[in-house]
């Protein structure tokens, strides 16, 4: 019995995709005076900033995620929403009585600015972000530290994610998983990882977990 649902925040929750595009876009072209192709950029989304950064200059890597912060922080709110029909399952996931968590990679301030803005806050029973543990994903510790304050044991949780980073996550928490294919990466890079379910929408969810 599924007794928790670990949701990935941006590009899962929430629709930040273009928001995120124009912060690497801008940050690499002011930066480094480099072209990056979206495709390429997609690529690096789930992944925590830093290790993102020293893939093109591991020297300037600090200086380019306070760059990339400082410009994505102006920027978030006007690209900041949630997708369709997100505020409807978790509403029906909570009167279920499963409880709900987020485990980003993104900042604490800004992972709880976005979901207040989009109306998905007050759902939330547990919120990990990069300062609630010392190792990130793709490492299990953000997830296992989700279902040690939810009281849940990996076999009753779901890790649901739109990157491949989420679900090795989740994999190696010993959670069941869970990849959206509305994902703005590579389809094959989820598919990849053999998730235990694949949807084209949150309210897939419903069968997975049993309720009407």
């Amino acid at each position: 019995m599924i007794k928790a649902l670990l949701f990935d925040l941006d590009g899962t929750l929430i629709d930040t995709n273009e928001l995120i595009i124009m912060s690497f876009r801008h940050t690499f072209k002011e930066m480094l005076n480099l072209e990056v192709e979206d495709t390429e950029i997609t690529k690096l989304f789930g992944e925590p900033l830093t290790p993102s950064m020293m893939r093109y200059n591991s020297e300037r890597a600090e200086e380019l995620v306070a760059f990339y912060r400082n410009y994505n922080e102006s920027i978030h709110d006007s690209y900041c929403r949630s997708f369709d029909g997100v505020i409807e399952v978790l509403e029906k996931i909570k009167a279920a009585g499963i409880k709900i968590a987020v485990v980003t990679s993104k900042r604490k301030t800004l992972a709880e600015r976005g979901m207040k803005l989009v109306g998905i806050y007050e759902y939330m029973d547990v919120i990990i972000t990069p300062e609630d543990t010392e190792i990130h994903k793709p490492n299990p510790h953000p997830a296992l530290k989700a279902m040690e304050l939810l009281g849940a044991k990996p076999e009753e949780t779901i890790m649901v994610g739109d990157s491949y980073i989420d679900i090795l996550c989740g994999k190696n928490a010993g959670c069941k998983t869970c990849g959206v294919t509305y994902t703005a990466l590579p389809i094959e890079s989820l598919h990849k990882e053999n998730p235990d379910y694949m949807i084209d929408d949150l309210c897939e969810l419903y069968e997975i977990i049993n309720i009407a």
